[in-house]
């Protein structure tokens, strides 16, 4: 096949398709541009992340396509449904970057208790003439050790922060659409396992319970003003999942009244340009959606987008 891998490919993936026999074109073809492109290339196989929206356009003016594929879980750029009645394959790598975002919610939750976020703008700023004041203000952190951590969405991503956050002594429970409470399986460097039950409680039950809540759903309007006010005094939040899965100006009013007292932005609702409020905000640990952007993710969905393709064009799905 011939591939467009339009928003890029890792050299593991690349080398994949090669190996298969595809030919790969890794180039960046402007999104009003992308139409001519395909056409005049004879593009077989597009390979998109986020920055690319394949749409109805595309699929109708585009008949030699015969592959959409998303490197990474969601799939919100592409019209899936109607590409896949017009007969094209849709893939995606919904296992690759899992560890990824998992660890970068770990780093967010690890920075924001103890303030590392605004205390690395405030020191190259400030550390030289009030160093004794930053210190008193950023002196009152907290240990996760103990603490609870509530999981909405117990996919793969849930699973496996679940695994970290009992491997640094959190109690972690989880609400999803599963029957009953899980299990997971902890397996440590040296080849040891334990086995830990979460919990499945209801959305209510979770934000009443939990420090700190983690969000990993594939989109909509889940929290805002009326689910804040079920969470714990000075609880945290963390969306590494959606843009627009929290209200952000119910959020913002939660962090400056003190209901709320951590929050982590991994994803948006203006993306590529939020809130300048959210963006601004002292109580807020950013990070511009790099979630998946590991090199070992991306190794990941590069080679099981090679996979995937391969198998297609020989028939084999």
């Amino acid at each position: 096949m011939k591939v467009l891998a339009n928003d890029g490919i890792s050299v593991s993936g690349a080398q994949a398709l090669e190996k298969l026999g595809h030919e790969l074109l890794d180039v960046k073809v402007a999104q009003d541009q992308l139409i001519e492109y395909i056409n005049k290339n004879g593009v077989e196989a597009l390979l998109v992340r986020s920055a690319t929206k394949v749409r109805t356009d595309i699929i109708d003016a585009c008949e030699s396509l015969k592959v959409i594929g998303r490197g990474g879980v969601g799939m919100d750029n592409i019209d899936v449904d109607y590409a896949r009645d017009k007969g094209l394959h849709v893939i995606n790598t919904p296992a690759a970057s899992s560890q990824s975002v998992a660890e970068l919610c770990m780093a967010h939750l690890y920075g924001m208790v103890r303030f590392l976020h605004d205390a690395n703008r405030q020191m190259p700023l400030d550390g030289d003439s009030r160093f004794k004041e930053l210190k008193k203000n950023y002196g009152g952190g907290i240990e996760l050790q103990g603490r609870t951590l509530g999981i909405i969405g117990f996919g793969r991503i849930g699973q496996a922060l679940a695994k970290l956050a009992v491997g640094v002594g959190m109690k972690v429970v989880m609400t999803d659409l599963i029957a009953g409470n899980q299990v997971i399986t902890k397996v440590f460097y040296d080849g040891q396992t334990a086995e830990f039950e979460i919990k499945n409680l209801s959305m209510e039950e979770l934000l009443k319970s939990s420090d700190f809540v983690s969000i990993h759903i594939p989109g909509g309007n889940l929290i805002s003003k009326e689910q804040i006010e079920m969470m714990k005094d000075g609880a945290g939040i963390i969306n590494a999942s959606r843009g627009g899965v929290i209200n952000e100006p119910d959020l913002i009013q939660a962090l400056e009244s003190g209901k709320l007292r951590y929050a982590a932005l991994d994803v948006f609702e203006n993306e590529p340009s939020p809130a300048i409020k959210v963006l601004m905000s002292p109580y807020i640990s950013l990070s511009p959606h790099i979630g998946a952007a590991t090199l070992e993710a991306q190794d990941r969905i590069g080679v099981e987008l090679a996979e995937k393709i391969d198998a297609i064009a020989k028939g084999e799905v």
